[in-house]
């Protein structure tokens, strides 16, 4: 496309000579590119650009009419994109420059950019702002500008023989004695891909996090189910199982249930990639999964079950087979300093802490999933304090950001899945310390301790590692985001980060507080039975 913001029969003359050069095969134009205000029955105002066209299209330049008809005298027709900002279709009346016009039509279109970029250049060849796209025939744009001195661009539509030849093209044409402004596609799909620079990042980064507490959580209840699987594994090796048959057996379960929460959330993805592509309806073309990314899922779903429980695993089928028939809980080492220092602690801060001393290593993953939540929820908190400026005339947000809009709206699907995650783990973490802490725990309460108590000390047990946490993920989640953050990116106020934080402890003490509370009612004798049996 050639533009001109300046207008007159020489203008013509000059862009009409680059429609002749060797390398064109088809051209459109030059037409008339009006910009004016368009306003709503709702009182919706927003900047447009007004396309004169024929009422037949040319060989170039074809907009798709998705509702409606192709212009006609008095009517407009408004691009799919722009008209579902304003909330109009066929039918309604929009005011431009004064005039009501009937929308006779909606249609979609490649050869601009997708809404709000549709000025391409600004009045005069100046810089354009955010603009919305109509067609008008052709004396109606010529009225249109004329009857109100508007600014007009003259355009130009060409065809070239060799597409990629684009940048000698425009080194070739350039006019001394005029100033054209030539866009290719290239530029063109540079341009509609601004308006998802910021998701790549979101999702990345997102990703990551997800597969980490992912790791966790699948991690934690591996290790939870270690005394079982070792018995199991004795079993098998008791009826002469060999090592690989062994190992085929502990792994099929999780690698089962990765296929099957691998195929739940590919399912999940093909529903809503459409909608994480086109935040605007100028998008033409469906969105979906190519097959490198259902399979790249399903080997990463596999590696976190596998690398996950590798380590349980190898433990059970290096267990000597009357060990492993006979195995109890594991044993922790006696530690005197810390029994001489839990003595003086209330007794569910004693409890709490002599479980998280006992599992150091669940206790930082607990911290690690703690800290990526917090990090998730910084990150969320920090784009909702982003000042932006909306589509609307003058920048009102009447129209709103749809580029912000459509990043808070995946920040805030990774932000919840996250959290989703994060509760499992929670859930995970508090029961399996609870089982593994049965024995101990039962020998509490023979030695005084209330149910009461002893709930509070298994919730302990989880808040402990989760406030060093909480603390470590404000901090870790500022300094990842300034990262990618813009140089006059806003920070969100201190309140909201303390609030973040303390919000996260509070549900982690919720959430533990149902499975504490189931553990803590067995009966010890039974409790104590088992494990003498």
């Amino acid at each position: 496309m050639a533009l001109s913001g300046e207008t007159g029969p020489a203008v013509t003359a000059a862009l009409t000579s680059l429609a002749d050069a060797p390398q064109v095969i088809a051209h459109h134009g030059p037409y008339r590119v009006v910009y004016a205000d368009l306003t709503t029955r709702d009182s919706v105002s927003s900047p447009v650009v007004v396309q004169g066209f024929a009422e037949t299209p040319g060989a170039v330049n074809r907009p798709l009419v998705t509702s409606g008809q192709w212009v006609r005298s008095g009517g407009t027709v408004l691009e799919r994109g722009f008209a579902t900002a304003l909330g109009v279709g066929v039918g309604d009346h929009v005011t431009i420059a004064s005039r009501s016009y009937p929308v006779v039509g909606i249609a979609v279109t490649a050869a601009t950019s997708i809404y709000p970029w549709a000025a391409q250049i600004g009045p005069y060849g100046g810089p354009s702002d955010y603009s919305g796209l109509a067609w008008m025939t052709r004396s109606d744009a010529r009225t249109l500008a004329s009857s109100h001195n508007l600014p007009v661009t003259m355009a130009l539509d060409l065809k070239l023989r060799d597409p990629a030849a684009t940048q000698a093209f425009r080194d070739a044409h350039r006019l001394a004695s005029l100033r054209v402004n030539f866009h290719s596609w290239q530029f063109t799909a540079k341009q509609d891909m601004v308006i998802l620079r910021n998701s790549q990042p979101i999702l990345v980064a997102g990703s990551w996090l997800l597969s980490f507490l992912a790791i966790t959580g699948v991690a934690a209840l591996a290790a939870g189910r270690a005394v079982e699987q070792t018995r199991r594994a004795g079993l098998l090796k008791a009826v002469g199982a060999t090592p690989g048959l062994i190992a085929t057996v502990l792994l099929t379960e999780y690698l089962a249930l990765a296929l099957a929460g691998d195929a739940l959330g590919l399912t999940i993805a093909r529903l809503t990639v459409p909608a994480a592509a086109s935040p605007t309806a100028s998008r033409i073309g469906a969105a979906g999964l190519t097959g490198g990314t259902v399979a790249t899922a399903t080997v990463l779903a596999v590696a976190v079950a596998v690398l996950s429980t590798l380590s349980p695993t190898l433990r059970a089928m290096r267990t000597a087979t009357v060990t492993a028939l006979t195995a109890t809980a594991h044993q922790p080492r006696h530690r005197p300093w810390l029994t001489a220092l839990s003595a003086l602690l209330p007794t569910p801060l004693l409890l709490g802490l002599r479980l998280t001393a006992r599992r150091p290593g669940r206790a930082v993953l607990q911290a690690c999933s703690t800290a990526t939540t917090v990090i998730a929820i910084v990150a969320l908190l920090t784009l909702h304090a982003q000042p932006e400026r909306g589509y609307g005339l003058d920048g009102s947000s009447v129209l709103p950001n749809l580029r912000g809009i459509h990043d808070r709206r995946l920040m805030v699907a990774v932000t919840v899945l996250l959290i989703a995650v994060a509760v499992v783990n929670t859930l995970t973490f508090t029961w399996t310390t609870a089982i593994e802490a049965r024995a101990n725990m039962a020998i509490a309460r023979t030695l005084g301790a209330t149910p009461g108590q002893i709930s509070a000390g298994l919730s302990v047990a989880q808040l402990l590692p989760a406030l060093p946490g909480a603390v470590i993920g404000v901090p870790v989640g500022i300094g990842l985001l300034s990262l990618f953050a813009a140089r006059n990116s806003a920070e969100p106020p201190s309140s909201w980060l303390l609030g973040a934080a303390l919000a996260t402890l509070l549900v982690t003490a919720a959430l533990t507080a149902l499975p504490a509370r189931l553990a803590a009612r067995r009966p010890v004798a039974q409790t104590l039975s088992a494990e003498a049996a």
